[in-house]
């Protein structure tokens, strides 16, 4: 089976079993919202109240949280026949289901800095302080790989092995698919024990960017000019690194069947945790039933506010600033959000993208059905702030614009990480930061016309952008 129909199968038999918990759009559940909260007629808006706009939020977040659970489901379906029978067309399926997971959840990251379940849910359902949430388990980074698996010597520090040329140190000595002393099992409380061990938040054991380093392996590459410049290709971790016999391979220089048994096994349990983490919160946000959602939706101002709140946030702080800007200013692979697949450009349009789903009150689904309903900028000209509704409309659509460049560049052979090598000033990746930021200044401003308080939205970095 080739690497997309093995993908495509995967996501529709999840999705057969799945998406009729969504709602067909015909109930008033998830894709619909209350009859003042339409678009009007050739483009002139219709009067929306403040809850309309808050309800078609919660939906979205609904559907965008359920589609990254189902692409979650349909990779570990992909991990699962890779480990069953390792081959290069496997791994390529895989890795094909691993991108395709990154979609949906790349688009969910406004709903952070808001006080909901991404950052706050704990065990319990209930809500408690940031970072009590999964997000750190599902999407931290940068990644301290040598705790995982092996790596190159000397990278962050780590110093070559005395018998070959590639380290397996790690926690207590080993990596822990290397240490079957210390970690004779490979299961979830293993891994989810040793997740920012040593309070080193480097120490990232689970989610997604545990699961994209366990398929390429470190991007190491270079190109052919002799100047040591990187290429265009992600990491090349080779599939005999999970075959079993005299195939097996840890590095060029070393050989376990049992260690190539135990990374296969810590690839479906950090899948399995990856699901695990998403169910709670797709389920408190379930139209109707969920606490969250009902919460948010009655919430109003206050839930106006958080809209408001992770839009800014995300554009400057995080997007334009920890996710771009230090990886620019610093040349460094390991600040590139998705450094093992080269996959940074997806991260950066995606969540950018996020931002103007939440102001356009538009989202389409993985299946093809758009939910869309009473957005900000209907609320905004409903209170007569039609220059401003058109201002934000307008800075969005720029940094849009200024992403697809970027996303362009790496389809054609031009990956982020060969970008930041050109210096601080390269255009492309600054234009992107500065419609961020021209962004984030109007969205302060609907904050102030709305009548809302938010905390300060630009909080989220100490780099100066």
């Amino acid at each position: 089976m080739n690497l997309k129909s093995i993908s495509k199968v995967a996501l529709a038999v999840v999705i057969g079993l799945n998406l009729a918990a969504c709602g067909d759009g015909k109930d008033g559940q998830a894709g619909q919202v209350g009859a003042q909260g339409q678009a009007g007629v050739n483009g002139v808006s219709t009067f929306v109240t403040r809850d309309d706009v808050l309800k078609t939020n919660a939906n979205i977040a609904y559907a965008a949280y359920s589609d990254s659970l189902f692409t979650a489901q349909a990779l570990q379906l992909a991990l699962k026949a890779f480990v069953a029978a390792p081959t290069v067309e496997t791994m390529a399926d895989a890795k094909h289901a691993w991108l395709a997971s990154r979609e949906p959840y790349g688009q969910t990251e406004v709903y952070r800095f808001r006080s909901g379940p991404i950052d706050e849910l704990k065990a319990d359902g209930t809500l408690g302080k940031d970072g009590s949430g999964p997000e750190g388990r599902l999407n931290a980074w940068p990644l301290g790989e040598a705790l995982i698996d092996y790596v190159a010597p000397v990278v962050d520090g780590n110093e070559k092995q005395e018998d070959g040329t590639f380290a397996i140190s790690g926690a207590n000595g080993k990596n822990i698919i290397a240490n079957s002393i210390d970690y004779p099992k490979i299961d979830a409380a293993t891994i989810k024990g040793l997740f920012e061990t040593g309070e080193d938040e480097r120490n990232v054991t689970t989610g997604y960017h545990g699961i994209e380093f366990l398929l390429w392996g470190q991007d190491l590459n270079k190109d052919m000019s002799g100047e040591g410049n990187r290429d265009f290709s992600g990491g090349q971790r080779p599939v005999s690194d999970y075959q079993m016999g005299s195939l097996c391979t840890s590095g060029p220089d070393y050989s376990d069947e049992a260690i190539c048994k135990r990374r296969g096994e810590y690839l479906l349990v950090a899948a399995q945790l990856l699901i695990d983490e998403l169910k709670p919160v797709v389920k408190t946000w379930e139209p109707s039933t969920g606490t969250h959602y009902n919460n948010f939706v009655k919430g109003g101002d206050a839930s106006l506010a958080k809209i408001l709140e992770g839009m800014g946030r995300l554009s400057f702080g995080e997007l334009a600033g920890e996710r771009i800007n230090i990886a620019l200013i610093t040349n460094s692979q390991e600040d590139e959000h998705s450094c093992f697949s080269d996959n940074t450009h997806r991260d950066i349009f995606l969540n950018a993208k996020g931002v103007q789903n939440s102001f356009r009150a538009s989202y389409t689904r993985i299946n093809g059905e758009e939910i869309k309903g009473a957005s900000i900028f209907d609320l905004l000209v409903t209170k007569g702030e039609h220059e401003l509704a058109n201002k934000l409309r307008g800075s969005l659509e720029a940094t849009m614009a200024a992403a697809a460049v970027i996303d362009t560049k790496a389809k054609s052979g031009m990956p982020f990480d060969m970008l930041i090598q050109e210096g601080p000033e390269q255009k492309n990746v600054l234009a992107v930061i500065k419609a961020l930021v021209a962004q984030t200044d109007d969205i302060e401003q609907a904050i102030k016309a709305l009548g809302v308080t938010t905390s300060d939205i630009r909080q989220d970095t100490e780099e100066k952008i």
